[in-house]
């Protein structure tokens, strides 16, 4: 193999492969990225058994050919190279190493060969449709922040994709929920995802799309099957396994019935939240909301370090409510009201709350509270 590639895109594409490689690897393989050379083309593929990422990009090839060298090491060489360098990659079949080259840095890597690197066939997949990068990013960045880190939950790693709603009026929705809060978020129903599998998207593929997303008025190709999801962002094609279990019923855990209503100005409650829970102790973090006609206080009271207080003029016109909630799962909450103005419909201080966007009634949050 001999090819010509020019730094800059090199490195780039590196940036987005190499990320998928865990740094502490068993199987040494798993440790190395695939370089192959074809066609006036690079393609470089990592994986971790689970999730694979290919990106293809222009080279000059002398000579075709593929090789494996460990991930890390060729991203951090090729990001100390010169800036506009061009750097030439040569192997010879009968050597296990692949030469780098630019300018006057000479570099040799050990390689393995490509016939031990795993390919994650991807198989049939059943449904294919299109999003735009901006929705993608929005049913992502929208409700990544619910998703469960307990290992025991399995099931609740990843996002819910699925589609709800009725014949007139289809949506593709995203769900994630960790038991104490949940996010969810409809789309129009793209053509092409009616009648698809209800599918839980990993926490790790999650992020690595969310970082991949470069253009927001990009086409991002989705396909998936029962098994597997794969999205097409430009050159980068990422494959991932999905995760195998069954998502519970959500919808059971939205209120119905919720009849108090508040109204607050979404920058002026983030802020006063934010400001009192500077008290709370790391462990309870639990902010106090007493509501009264026209008005909220919020509360923390921490026995180690003092209280703080602050009043707020709001909408409310029900009977007066105590409730606790945890500050940061509030001020995750509010950091996804895109209006200026969110409305949080509550029961009594035992139930969950429902709180919404004002104008914007694609998206809502429930949040368990807490005893203050």
């Amino acid at each position: 193999m001999k090819v010509t590639v020019e730094r800059a895109q090199l490195l780039k594409s590196l940036g987005h492969v190499h990320r998928v490689v865990e740094r502490r690897n068993t199987i040494p393989i798993l440790g190395n990225v695939l370089v192959r050379a074809e066609n006036a083309q690079l393609s470089l593929k990592a994986t971790d058994l689970d999730l694979e990422v290919t990106e293809t990009l222009p080279a000059e090839t002398a000579t075709a050919g593929s090789t494996t060298v460990p991930a890390h090491m060729f991203y951090d060489i090729v990001r100390k190279l010169p800036d506009g360098s061009q750097i030439v990659l040569e192997s010879d079949g009968d050597r296990s190493v692949l030469a780098i080259r630019a300018g006057r840095s000479r570099f040799t890597l050990q390689t393995l060969p490509e016939s031990d690197f795993p390919d994650l066939a991807a198989g049939e997949m059943s449904h294919s449709f299109s999003l735009t990068a901006s929705d993608v990013k929005r049913l992502i960045d929208r409700t990544q922040f619910a998703i469960s880190t307990e290992e025991t939950r399995y099931y609740l790693n990843g996002i819910y994709l699925h589609t709800a709603g009725s014949a007139k009026d289809a949506k593709l929705r995203a769900v994630a929920t960790d038991g104490h809060r949940l996010a969810q978020v409809d789309l129009t129903q793209p053509a092409g995802a009616a009648g698809m599998p209800g599918v839980i998207v990993p926490r790790k593929t999650v992020g690595e799309v969310q970082r991949l997303i470069e253009d927001n008025d990009a086409e991002i190709g989705l396909e998936l099957s029962v098994g597997k999801i794969r999205f097409t962002i430009g050159n980068v094609v990422l494959t991932s396994k999905l995760i195998d279990g069954t998502f519970p019923d959500y919808g059971r855990v939205i209120p119905q019935n919720n009849d108090k209503e508040l109204v607050v100005d979404k920058k002026d409650f983030e802020a006063a939240v934010d400001r009192v829970s500077t008290i709370s102790s790391e462990r309870g973090r639990a902010v106090k909301l007493a509501l009264s006609a026209g008005k909220l206080v919020l509360s923390v009271t921490n026995p180690d370090s003092g209280s703080a207080t602050e009043e707020l003029e709001v909408e409310y016109a029900s009977d007066p409510l105590d409730i606790g909630f945890n500050s940061r799962y509030l001020l995750d909450i509010a950091a996804q009201i895109e209006g200026e103005v969110a409305v949080l419909r509550l029961a009594d201080p035992g139930s969950p709350t429902l709180i919404q966007d004002r104008d914007k009634k694609n998206a809502l949050y429930v949040l368990m509270p807490m005893r203050v």
